[in-house]
């Protein structure tokens, strides 16, 4: 049967359960979190991204208007906010255009590992502030990553290996909270020049120990970092995000821990639901993929993409690159408050969480990245100005050591099948 084409449907932001929230309750939620400070409020970039939240998808908000020159048919398409924590659409849309341009024309047809690295709670609370720090514990993290594999390359007899990496910074968990961790796609291997072309020599396969030795490299490296930046305990308490957003910070401090940081709930934690069966579920199972566990550190790199499977390549760089807030996660109870669904149990066999609206408004705000800070980092090979990297980036079909070739180019439309694009804005 002949498949039904494509056609555009206007979404409805209003009927989401978050939409329902935010709109309902933040100014409320603005008002109750000012009085923590003495009036004084979140920072301006943070109420700009609830406010915009509040326009994206409608028409009144701003609009841009697609005319067909052949039929006269007009499409009006909402302007969408943009923004990178609070909105599903957006966050979803983002998520698919990056993964398709990793995929694409920066990660090499050859086995992909994801390296995740979680770091001490004290350490996110830092992290989420402070983007400098942020993306030196990345530069950390790929260095000693591609350290163990140049180790491993030399064993082989390749004494001039090169990798690189690319690193998704995400800033929330599984509940919301505020959880800066570090995924980083990585070639399982190295690339070594070779008379007129570049060859992937692929490592061996990586053990718990090999897990070990890069955490052994990492921990010290970022202490040394934290100290360069007087981001240590023994300094004189001084707090950059204290002194320049101090609501924020409170809030920030208290997602970290899980809690709630507003009246009445303060200082605990949201309800839990849950059953044994699924207690039983989430007990961990034993696994000799390579990961490591020290002092606060956790590292994990037992999920790799073997090459010429680039869907499921795409798949992995859409896990990596997910907005925060799923709506089909979120659900209204009879009392007005929200349901937050799980993607895994947990280890107490807890599957929902249970917010009021204010304390999903809560975690939502500090989730709200700093604007103009780049959340995807480029390292070695795959680096924007590296030499290396149109030789070896985005090899989808090639052998190894093949160069790219050029794309062909597209021919120019009709006249007739241009399109007129007017925008409009709502001027009250």
């Amino acid at each position: 049967m002949p498949s039904t084409p494509p056609v555009y449907q206007q979404r409805s932001p209003g009927d989401t359960v978050l939409y329902h929230i935010v709109r309902e309750h933040f100014e409320t939620f603005r008002a109750q979190a000012a009085a923590l400070r003495d009036g004084e409020g979140l920072p301006q970039f943070v109420e700009q991204a609830f406010r915009d939240f509040l326009r994206c998808g409608w028409l009144a908000g701003g609009f841009a208007r697609f005319h067909c020159a052949g039929c006269g048919f007009d499409r009006l398409v909402a302007f969408s906010c943009k923004g990178r924590a609070l909105c599903p659409s957006c966050g979803g849309r983002r998520m698919a255009e990056r993964a398709a341009h990793l995929v694409d024309r920066v990660l090499p047809d050859v086995p992909i590992r994801q390296w995740v690295l979680s770091v001490p709670y004290r350490l996110r609370y830092q992290l989420a502030w402070d983007h400098d720090l942020c993306r030196a514990v990345a530069g950390v993290m790929v260095r000693s990553i591609c350290r163990v594999l140049g180790d491993r390359a030399r064993d082989v007899g390749v004494k001039s290996g090169r990798s690189g990496a690319v690193v998704v910074i995400q800033r929330f968990g599984g509940a919301l909270n505020l959880n800066v961790h570090f995924h980083a796609l990585v070639p399982d291997g190295v690339f070594a020049n070779e008379p007129g072309k570049s060859v992937f020599h692929r490592a061996g396969p990586l053990t718990a120990l090999d897990a070990e030795e890069v955490l052994a490299a990492i921990e010290p490296l970022v202490d040394r970092r934290l100290r360069g930046h007087g981001r240590l305990e023994d300094n004189d308490g001084r707090d950059p995000w204290t002194q320049e957003a101090p609501l924020l910070a409170g809030l920030a401090a208290a997602s970290v821990q899980g809690v709630n940081a507003l009246a009445p709930r303060a200082g605990h934690r949201p309800a839990r639901l849950g059953n044994s069966f699924a207690a039983l579920q989430a007990a961990p199972q034993a696994s000799d993929a390579p990961a490591a566990r020290a002092n606060g550190y956790s590292l994990h790199a037992g999920v790799v993409v073997p090459s010429e499977q680039r869907e499921r390549l795409e798949r992995m760089c859409r896990y990596v690159l997910r907005p925060p807030v799923a709506t089909d996660r979120l659900h209204l109870t009879d009392d007005g408050r929200v349901r937050l669904s799980l993607r895994h149990a947990w280890s107490d066999g807890t599957t929902d969480l249970v917010f009021t609206p204010l304390e999903l408004l809560e975690r939502l705000a500090v989730l709200v990245p700093r604007p103009r800070i780049n959340l995807i980092l480029y390292f070695g090979v795959l680096g924007a100005r590296a030499g290396a990297r149109a030789e070896v980036a985005g090899r989808h079909g090639l052998e190894a050591g093949q160069a790219p070739t050029t794309d062909a180019k597209e021919p120019a439309p009709a006249s007739g099948d241009r399109a007129e694009l007017a925008v409009g804005r709502n001027r009250s």
